[in-house]
């Protein structure tokens, strides 16, 4: 059902869940941990447990993402001088790429 012309975004989700391929884990956590994550979805933070755990997991992905890129760019030689000169370089790229 479709709410001020809003498709029904529980529909559509539930649509890219399913072509996902999901699959189940079971984890253990200490009572004060299960309390933590029973809390986050008690205060309308997460629609479930599962829910919670998968964002956590895709925030680690994409730390562990963001620290190899910038590994990795850390490791490069200097291409330029990062003087002032550079950065209005790198403005007018910016403006002509918008």
């Amino acid at each position: 059902m479709a709410l001020h012309g809003v498709p029904d975004l529980l529909a559509i989700f539930a649509k890219r869940v399913q072509s996902a391929g999901m699959t189940t884990m079971n984890v253990s956590l200490p009572d004060e941990l299960k309390s933590f994550v029973d809390s986050q979805v008690n205060h309308g933070l997460y629609g479930s447990t599962s829910e919670y755990v998968r964002d956590l997991i895709r925030r680690d992905h994409d730390r562990r993402q963001l620290r190899a890129a910038i590994l990795e760019g850390a490791r490069t030689p200097v291409a330029a001088n990062a003087d002032a000169a550079y950065f209005a370089s790198l403005r007018h790229r910016a403006q002509a790429d918008a």
